[in-house]
């Protein structure tokens, strides 16, 4: 390998909102955990990240905090990513001496004052030569559509707090746009939901179970209830709330007319000739949202195109960044895995240094 790779000691990593992901040369997926940090109030340390981090929250020291360093796929804390990051890359055997290079997945429309943050954070905390790759193209890659050929692929990718979506072709990214809403937003969407008709405060993570247990994005089937037990916000007596796959589908209503509001926007702004391929080949739908129920019937319904839903969608954008790694240097010089973007592209930065 060029660039001073040694081979399999390289890594890509999926720093999304919700999840972290990486892959280790030659090994597959070697970490999947939530992108939470337990935080000491007093000390500022971080004492633990993903499933380790959720079993301290509470425990016996009462000074131990939960932290989501991303939000909508940016980071909002600098310091505390750098070192959930070290976290990571040492608990997945990867030692400073030699640095492994890193890719990256990032949001499509990072601005350049993101992407150098993301680029310093993963150096900072022991990689070396880091690549970015804009998470749309990783996802091609990982359900393993022709990409190099000169034909347009849909991809609309739902993460927790980010849908991606992008037409890609010719090895880049011809089209696309980042929509700030996801799986978060759907479950604080049910949240609101309940306090605004019944009065009742549920946790992110009643939301998430009542998501994935009865909620849709379509209509049909068969009809499907739910009790959930939440707290009364007069009172804070404990109650019970009987809601059914109905309810709960028109609480999610405006995130989910959002999500295909943006495929339908990406799918206009496409070439003509491309939005014709797509209107054959179909739309491909990946991310841990794209698992709510009968989302691809809406989406097709919506977009009037066929609608995949890719064979892995928790960890295609993943495998598709580590697809990358054996063959990283002719992926550098013959993808476009970045679209260059304006130093300053009108918008406010989101990334927050801590000192």
């Amino acid at each position: 390998m060029g660039d001073g790779g040694v081979v399999g000691r390289d890594i890509a990593i999926d720093l999304g909102t919700a999840n972290t992901l990486v892959v280790k040369q030659g090994e597959g997926i070697v970490f999947n955990e939530p992108t939470v940090v337990a935080m000491n109030a007093a000390t500022g340390a971080v004492e633990a990240m993903g499933d380790e981090a959720w079993q301290m929250i509470g425990g016996r020291s009462g000074n131990i905090v939960a932290v989501r360093p991303l939000r909508h796929g940016v980071m909002t804390e600098f310091d505390i990513t750098q070192r959930m990051i070290e976290v990571v890359l040492r608990r997945v055997g990867v030692s400073r001496f030699p640095k492994p290079r890193v890719i990256v997945c990032i949001p499509s429309e990072s601005s350049e004052i993101e992407r150098r943050a993301v680029d310093e954070a993963v150096r900072f905390a022991g990689g070396k030569g880091v690549v970015l790759v804009e998470e749309p193209l990783a996802a091609a890659i990982g359900a393993g559509l022709p990409i190099h050929e000169p034909q347009g692929n849909l991809i609309v990718d739902i993460g927790g707090g980010t849908t991606e979506l992008a037409v890609v072709s010719m090895g880049g990214v011809v089209a696309g746009r980042s929509e700030r809403v996801g799986g978060f937003d759907l479950d604080a969407a049910i949240q609101e939901h309940f306090g605004s008709r019944y009065g009742v405060m549920i946790g992110e993570k009643a939301a998430e179970e009542l998501k994935i247990a009865i909620g849709s994005a379509f209509p049909g089937g068969k009809a499907r209830a739910a009790i959930v037990t939440g707290r009364e916000l007069d009172s804070g007596a404990p109650r019970e709330v009987r809601v059914t796959d109905d309810e709960v589908r028109q609480a999610m209503s405006d995130p989910v007319r959002r999500i295909v509001e943006a495929a339908r926007r990406t799918l206009a702004e496409a070439p003509p000739e491309l939005t014709h391929d797509v209107l054959e080949t179909g739309m491909f739908l990946t991310g841990g949202g794209g698992l709510l129920r009968g989302l691809d019937l809406l989406l097709s319904q919506e977009c009037e195109v066929p609608v995949h839903l890719t064979d892995r969608p928790l960890e295609t954008v993943v495998l598709g960044a580590g697809a990358m790694l054996d063959h990283l240097d002719d992926y550098k010089s013959s993808f476009q895995l970045v679209r260059r973007r304006p130093p300053d592209d009108g918008r406010r930065s989101r990334v927050v240094r801590m000192g």
